[in-house]
């Protein structure tokens, strides 16, 4: 699945740009980023994580507008709930923390409610994980985050109360763990947050603690074998783990244990350039994720191996359908095609587009310089 070196700079060019213009066409006019708009269990929501990653993509390559959209929306999102955090803030000082399911959702619709169907929904990474897409795009573009402070002190409220418990991973699995991907989020806003400046003297003290603390936590439990580990006490990998030691930066790529990192997540996970999530996944019979193999290559070029950065570049671009579109994740080498059909079954055939999937392509294309923005810091939409 790569592209013929003639015809690869132009294509990626091409896929790079129909990609930021569909996830502008796709954008909520309130500035919430659809998932997938036709999936079944997808649509109508979006994910501060999910969301963070495409709007980090979006600012990349300056489609700046697009990307301020989305955190406006996070910031009325989060201001709507501070009677909801400051209670969950109090009863974590208390020694009585709520319940997971009174913590806030991983999701919301377009409005900003929360969903009515059930949901694995207690996941804090979303809630670092755009102070990190904010933090990156006000050092990109030199935008006022004042307009966020009061998002940004709420966030950091609730992350320093609750950074300490275990939630449900990026995806929506093993809530019994504290997880290094969620934990890396996390380290990575609260980071981001005091480099903003809008915070007052105590939530940036607040904030510095916190994420020193996660950092170390990181450093002394969880790495096994060198490398980073899937959750707290596990030996496992997780591609997730890619962004910690890449995008996030949580964890340098080009440190013993990024390298490690990534050499685990190479070895046991990735195949042809595409990589998996973990070695027991089960969804859609476990496929390799187009997202995942870009993530992975922005540490690959963080850690000084460009040409690997770009063969995985070009199997992501492989991955998309004729008309552009890029799935969740593709077949081929299944860790368990016999949980396929249950999966079809539940809510029919895998997402496709996926935004998170377009925008980490865009984000890895940026990051090689092999996709410039257009008109770079305007928006064209």
């Amino acid at each position: 699945m790569t592209l013929p070196e003639i015809d690869r700079p132009r294509s990626i060019a091409r896929l790079v740009e129909s990609s930021a213009d569909l996830i502008a066409a796709l954008q909520d006019a309130g500035g919430a980023y659809p998932a997938s708009p036709t999936f079944s269990a997808y649509a109508g929501y979006s994910w501060f994580r999910d969301g963070a990653f495409i709007a980090d993509g979006m600012s990349s390559y300056g489609r700046t507008e697009s990307a301020e959209r989305f955190f406006d929306w996070c910031a009325r999102v989060l201001e709507s709930r501070a009677d909801e955090i400051a209670a969950i803030t109090a009863a974590a000082e208390d020694g009585r923390p709520v319940a997971d399911g009174a913590m806030l959702p991983t999701r919301f619709t377009f409005e900003g409610r929360a969903g009515l169907d059930e949901w694995w929904d207690f996941q804090l990474d979303g809630y670092g994980t755009w102070l990190w897409a904010v933090g990156e795009h006000v050092r990109r573009h030199g935008t006022d985050a004042a307009r966020w402070a009061r998002a940004v002190e709420l966030s950091v409220e609730y992350l320093c109360s609750s950074w300490r418990r275990p939630c449900f991973d990026w995806w929506e699995e093993h809530a019994m763990h504290v997880h290094v991907s969620t934990l890396g989020c996390i380290a990575a806003g609260l980071r981001e947050a005091v480099a903003l400046g809008v915070l007052d003297a105590d939530h940036e003290a607040s904030a510095a603690e916190a994420e020193a603390e996660i950092v170390e936590l990181i450093r002394t439990e969880g790495v096994a074998d060198g490398h980073l580990a899937k959750w707290l006490g596990s030996s496992a990998v997780d591609a997730s783990l890619a962004s910690v030691v890449g995008l996030l930066e949580v964890v340098p790529a080009a440190s013993d244990t990024g390298r490690a990192t990534v050499a685990a997540i190479e070895r046991d996970l990735t195949f042809d350039g595409g990589v998996h999530r973990y070695l027991d996944d089960s969804f859609y019979g476990g496929g390799r994720w187009p997202l995942l193999s870009c993530m992975l290559g922005v540490a690959h070029a963080r850690a000084g191996d460009v040409d690997r950065a770009r063969e995985l570049l070009d199997w992501a671009a492989g991955t998309a359908a004729p008309d552009g579109a890029m799935p969740e994740q593709v077949g081929g080498h299944l860790l368990a095609p016999e949980r396929v059909d249950e999966w079809v079954e539940r809510w029919g055939p895998v997402a496709q587009p996926l935004l998170w999937s377009h925008a980490m392509f865009m984000r890895l294309a940026v990051e090689l310089g092999v996709a410039d923005a257009p008109n770079a810091g305007e928006t064209r939409e």
